[in-house]
């Protein structure tokens, strides 16, 4: 999954969560035209805004919560970006499996290369002989 869609479900499920905790809050999501692409733009652009690279969790929630708190907001143009997100991914049996055959076999690659290199000869570049000239020899 790329991070800007486990963005995108970080921050639908922190609405959805706010939704059931706040009554006010509920009303004006459930309401709200907005889409969960909008709010995300908005962040977006208010990231591109700031001029900073990385904000604290309450920051980024509290703009999600103001896109759709303020109806009339500009959400601005979408902006094309990749977001990383720093929360902790569960992963399949199958792909936890998958990503142990995979280290594993990177693993053995990088032994097997040491061992080759360890056991190459060290061949010496052969350095081209001159001819010594002796000062008896005529020109």
């Amino acid at each position: 999954m790329k991070g800007t869609e486990q963005f995108k479900q970080t921050i639908k499920a922190y609405l959805d969560k706010r939704a059931i905790e706040d009554a006010l809050f509920a009303k004006k999501y459930i309401e709200s035209p907005r889409t969960i692409d909008d709010v995300v733009t908005y962040i977006l652009n208010q990231v591109k805004a700031s001029g900073c690279c990385g904000f604290s969790d309450e920051e980024i929630y509290g703009m999600a919560v103001h896109g759709i708190d303020e109806p009339d907001l500009d959400i601005g143009k979408p902006i094309n970006c990749n977001v990383v997100v720093n929360h902790h991914v569960e992963l399949t049996d199958e792909e936890k499996t998958e990503q142990k055959a995979i280290a594993l076999k990177r693993f053995q690659d990088e032994e097997f290369r040491k061992l080759e290199q360890r056991n190459k000869p060290k061949v010496k570049p052969q350095i081209e002989q001159q001819p010594q000239l002796s000062l008896f020899d005529e020109l």
